[in-house]
C-alpha cells in the first residue's frame, strides 16, 4: 500500500516526520533512483528507497511489546558487553527499539517495538511523556529532601531536572519506598538526583510509560499489545490523528 513516503521514513525509525521531510526537502531521498520531492508516496513493499544511498529497511508488521526487564540485562545491543540484553528475553528477530531505556540495575516496564515514528514520540526529550517509577531509598526523606526533589535538582554537569512528582509509599527501617513521576530521562537521572540531595536509590523500578502499566507481568516475561492498546498508546503519542496522512 502506498503511503507518503516520510511517513514511511519515520515507521522507520529516521526520526520525527518533520525531521523526515527535511531530508526530503533537501533532495536526500530517492526511490527507485529516483529523487523524490515533498508529498510523493511509495510502496515499501515494492519500491526501493534510499537515503544518501542507503536503501532503507522498512519491517511490513509493526510489533509492540511489553517487556518487564530484570536487573542485569542491558536495554541497549551491544556486541562489546558480556551482559545478556531485553533482546535475547524477547528472541524476536526482528530490529525493536527499547521505549524507555532502563539502566543495567534497574528494572520494570520497557516497551519494545519497530514503530519509529512512536518510539521517537516516546523518548524524544520536547514531548515530556510521563514516566512512573517505584524507587527505594536507604534512608526515609524528610519534607525538605522531598520538595528539593519535586522542584528539581541541579545535577554535577550543571544542568537541572525537570520538576517531578515524588511522594513517600511506605517507610521501613532500612529506608522508603518513593512514587516518582517525571517528564524526562537523562541517563541514570534518579539514582544522581538521589545522591546529590543524599537519598542514595537501591532499587527502582519503571510501572508505567504514559498510559501503558505494567500491570501483572512478571520479572523477564513479556506480551503483546492488544490492538486497543496500541490504539491508546498512539492517541496519548499524538500520532492518531496523523494516520490517515
Amino acid at each position: 500500500m502506498e503511503e507518503r513516503v516520510q511517513k514511511i521514513m519515520a515507521f522507520a525509525g529516521l526520526g520525527s516526520r518533520r525531521a523526515c521531510e527535511k531530508l526530503i526537502e533537501a533532495g536526500r531521498v530517492k526511490v527507485n533512483g529516483k529523487v523524490i520531492h515533498l508529498g510523493d508516496k511509495a510502496d515499501p513493499a515494492k519500491d526501493a528507497i534510499s537515503i544518501d544511498g542507503k536503501l532503507l529497511c522498512v519491517t511490513a508488521e509493526r510489533i509492540y511489546i511489553a517487556l518487564n526487564k530484570p536487573r542485569g540485562y542491558l536495554s541497549d545491543i551491544d556486541d562489546t558487553h558480556p551482559k545478556p540484553t531485553v533482546n535475547d528475553l524477547i528472541g524476536i528477530s526482528d530490529p525493536l527499539f527499547a521505549v524507555g531505556r532502563l539502566d543495567l540495575d534497574s528494572e520494570g516496564l520497557i516497551l519494545m517495538t519497530n514503530d519509529g515514528e512512536l518510539a521517537n514520540r516516546l523518548t524524544h526529550p520536547r514531548y515530556h511523556h510521563e514516566k512512573e517509577y517505584e524507587v527505594f531509598v536507604i534512608k526515609t526523606p524528610d519534607q525538605e529532601q522531598l520538595e528539593i526533589w519535586r522542584r528539581g535538582v541541579v545535577l554535577e554537569d550543571g544542568t537541572r531536572t525537570l520538576p517531578a512528582q515524588v511522594e513517600i509509599m511506605g517507610s521501613y527501617s532500612n529506608g522508603a519506598w518513593l512514587r516518582i513521576i517525571m517528564h524526562e530521562g537523562k541517563k541514570r537521572q534518579i539514582r544522581k538526583v538521589g545522591a546529590r540531595i543524599g537519598l542514595p536509590v537501591s532499587q527502582i523500578k519503571r510501572v508505567r510509560i504514559g498510559n501503558l502499566r505494567l500491570g501483572k507481568l512478571k520479572s523477564g516475561e513479556w506480551r503483546y499489545l492488544s490492538p486497543r492498546e496500541v490504539t491508546q498508546l498512539r492517541k496519548y503519542a499524538g500520532l492518531i490523528k496523523n494516520e490517515s496522512e
